[in-house]
């Protein structure tokens, strides 16, 4: 198939180039070839899977992890003109699953949760479509090694099957080799060869800056006053979230709000519409918030609590400067911060614990069990129920989760404790080839400093055009 991808790009997309890595996972597709990209956030990963959806018949299967997510997505297509396109996940309501479920076929672009994917009727509905692509984002998530994994994801190789082996592509921001070798083994062991696209994690215009301090609220309010720009403040609860938010719209003149998984969709929809139009300047959110947004001009992402891997971090320091201008990533260090991931861990343990005793109940009583658990250990035990795996292998699975988790941390604290340069340190976790980087923001470890982004006001094209819009009118009025 030779098409002029430039002109499909401009023509359905109103973009002129294509970003880092997009056009060659595009030229593998039309190739049909199954593809594994790792591509750093904010290349436009969605891009690849939706301009290949214009070139072929039958529909485009995309698997995403959230439902936020999904959300964007949607909205991100039909701003384009594409109206055949549906979100099937847990948000809709009986009456609407089954209109969309009987009429799929007519769908170009099927966003589905695994979980949803996962559902007998669901995957009948599937199995019977003409599948042109299927796309499996945040594929890190089928890795037992991830820090992301997902037990659902593990189940996507049967529905590979079932619908013939279409197909695929399987998307991710960042994979550690571990990560990479288990999605090609789960995705596409039936393959004997697949294309690789692996790109760089490198974000060579986002400063690095850790600031190791006892005043972490004082040192975040300075930061925000002489920053003069847009971005995100990271927290790891949604009480933080909240208590941060509180703060700032108490001592600064920004326009604040917090975002996380305790809002509604709507609530969710508008802070996201908000944020992306510049009515708020600031968005003190949990991991919940990011993935998808389509917001080029964030200038900057400050961490008020220590992440809990260099995976989650570097994602979420990835909304910053997708429009390839200069921004810095800032995480605020306090001895002591990671205990709060140790609580997570403890929580892990009652996990396996529980899950023990609860194996022990009879199968007429699952019903009744499931509702009073969390998440994610309903999904552990629907595993078991469903003689996935037995309860020793489930034990195993969660210990060896929780060690994997811990060694996580310790290399997120040896990050934060880095003394020779933070980007090296980066590129040598994900097995990358290092060039010693010679710019001048690299990070604070090779001598950056907070001061290059003092006041230092970027404006969207936006903003830029309007303002360039005054600046003619004003020199029309003083030469007359």
């Amino acid at each position: 198939m030779r098409v002029d991808l430039e002109h499909v790009l401009q023509d359905k997309f109103g973009f002129s180039t294509f970003k880092p890595g997009q056009k060659e996972v595009i030229e593998q597709l039309i190739k049909k070839q199954d593809t594994l990209a790792v591509l750093p956030t904010g290349t436009g990963k969605s891009l690849c899977y939706q301009l290949v959806g214009q070139l072929v018949k039958g529909n485009v299967i995309i698997v995403s992890p959230l439902l936020s997510l999904m959300e964007d997505q949607v909205i991100q297509l039909q701003k384009k003109g594409e109206a055949s396109v549906i979100a099937l996940n847990s948000s809709l309501s009986f009456i609407e699953k089954h209109y969309v479920l009987n009429h799929l076929s007519h769908y170009k672009y099927i966003l589905i949760s695994p979980e949803t994917l996962t559902q007998k009727d669901v995957r009948k509905r599937i199995a019977e479509l003409t599948i042109a692509l299927f796309v499996v984002d945040e594929a890190h998530c089928v890795s037992q090694w991830g820090v992301d994994f997902r037990p659902e994801y593990t189940k996507l190789a049967k529905i590979q099957a079932e619908c013939g082996y279409p197909l695929t592509l399987a998307l991710t921001a960042t994979a550690t080799p571990a990560v990479k070798k288990e999605i090609i083994k789960q995705l596409f062991s039936h393959r004997k060869t697949i294309s690789e696209v692996i790109f760089s994690v490198n974000r060579p215009n986002i400063g690095l800056i850790v600031n190791q301090t006892t005043e972490k609220s004082d040192t975040l309010i300075s930061y925000l006053t002489e920053l003069k720009n847009r971005g995100i403040v990271y927290c790891a609860t949604r009480k933080t979230a909240e208590r941060i938010n509180r703060l700032i719209n108490a001592q600064t003149n920004l326009k604040s709000a917090f975002y996380h998984g305790g809002l509604t969709a709507n609530e969710r929809s508008l802070l996201q519409q908000q944020f992306v139009s510049n009515q708020l300047d600031v968005l003190c959110a949990t991991n919940a918030f990011g993935m998808g947004i389509d917001k080029p001009d964030v200038r900057f992402v400050i961490h008020y609590d220590c992440p809990d891997s260099l995976e989650n971090y570097v994602q979420e320091i990835g909304r910053a400067g997708r429009d390839g201008q200069a921004s810095v990533a800032i995480l605020l260090y306090q001895q002591g911060d990671e205990s709060i991931h140790h609580y997570f861990q403890s929580e892990s343990r009652l996990d396996r614990e529980l899950l023990n005793e609860l194996a022990e109940i009879q199968t007429e009583d699952q019903e009744t069990i499931l509702p009073t658990l969390n998440e994610i250990q309903q999904k552990w035990l629907q595993g078991y129920f469903e003689k996935e795996y037995t309860i020793e292998e489930l034990e195993q699975r969660l210990l060896r989760k929780e060690k994997e988790r811990q060694q996580q941390l310790n290399v997120m604290l040896n990050y934060i404790n880095e003394e020779k340069c933070r980007r090296v340190f980066i590129q040598q976790y994900f097995s990358e080839t290092i060039t010693k980087s010679t710019q001048e923001n690299c990070c604070d470890c090779c001598g950056l400093s907070f001061d290059n982004y003092k006041g230092q006001i970027v404006q969207s094209p936006e903003e830029k055009e309007i303002s360039e819009q005054w600046e003619d009118i004003l020199i029309r009025l003083f030469k007359e």
